[in-house]
């Protein structure tokens, strides 16, 4: 076996930031708990989980081939594996047939009526690329993404999909749209460069930082109202509390002119947040 087979799966693992899947995964989890107020089954957990990192792997493989020439013009991303020539674009482009496959596999496990569904959220990603050289409006776009992870796995678990499960999605929507701000500050003189378009792009630092404010506070409103129509348990509302807790955290450490402990903010609480609201919700529906 030689070198470069090797590497090959580690450098494809790198391209679509694997590790990352702890953003959406856990709330996927969410939406298959809370759909049956209980344990989901094996089956279904496993093949929402397939779909799921089937789906974020077509997501960011698409994302990557897209942004393959911008990212090689911008300092920070000119070393990603694209760019730097570490993966050929055919490479990748066999990596999003393999990842739509096993995607669409794992869907034709599950409740029909995902059978039907599943162009959504493929339409979904293969727009998201395009949209920052339109709209500042992209990180909703790519809330909007993330937030079908649960309202998916609620369907997919229970066939429907009730308000309670759209507004959760509209609380990860959000979530996510919020956190995406303060990574657009990575790239903002970039991005002014290249005449792209992002909420910091339109809005300045200080917009960023009260836009991802208000996206915050509104993924607390609507976990609440989520929970005020499911009849929860207290364990839920310890999970909002904590999540309220966290995210108020993440603003205590970043603020305009002082970006020192962005990645923190970023990746590691966001990470955390995720995974703790998540066994919240466990102990809620299981104890």
């Amino acid at each position: 076996m030689t070198v470069t087979t090797v590497a090959l799966p580690r450098r494809l693992a790198s391209l679509v930031r694997i590790e990352h899947t702890v953003f959406a995964l856990p709330f996927a989890y969410v939406g298959a708990f809370l759909a049956v107020d209980g344990w989901p089954g094996l089956g279904n957990v496993v093949w929402v989980t397939v779909a799921m990192v089937g789906a974020r792997t077509l997501a960011m493989a698409l994302n990557r081939l897209v942004d393959a020439e911008l990212d090689a013009r911008n300092p920070r991303t000119a070393s990603r594996e694209l760019p730097s020539g570490a993966l050929a674009a055919w490479q990748v482009i066999v990596l999003c047939g393999l990842a739509f496959t096993v995607f669409l596999v794992a869907v034709f496990q599950l409740d029909p009526i995902v059978r039907w569904l599943w162009p959504i959220p493929v339409a979904l990603f293969f727009a998201y690329p395009y949209l920052k050289r339109f709209t500042w409006l992209c990180h909703l776009w790519l809330g909007a993404c993330l937030g079908l992870a649960p309202v998916g796995a609620w369907l997919a678990v229970s066939g429907s999909a009730p308000w309670e499960a759209w507004v959760l999605g509209g609380a990860v929507l959000l979530w996510v749209a919020g956190f995406d701000l303060f990574y657009s500050l990575y790239d903002l003189e970039h991005d002014r460069q290249e005449g792209l378009h992002s909420w910091a792009v339109r809005f300045g630092e200080r917009g960023v930082f009260r836009g991802a404010r208000l996206f915050h506070a509104g993924t607390v409103l609507l976990l609440l109202l989520a929970g005020s129509g499911l009849g929860v348990g207290p364990l839920y509302w310890a999970g909002v509390a904590a999540v309220a807790v966290l995210l108020a955290y993440e603003h205590s450490l970043v603020r305009p002119g002082d970006l020192r402990r962005l990645d923190a903010a970023f990746f590691t609480v966001n990470g955390i947040i995720s995974l703790v609201f998540l066994g919240f919700v466990a102990l809620d529906v299981l104890w």
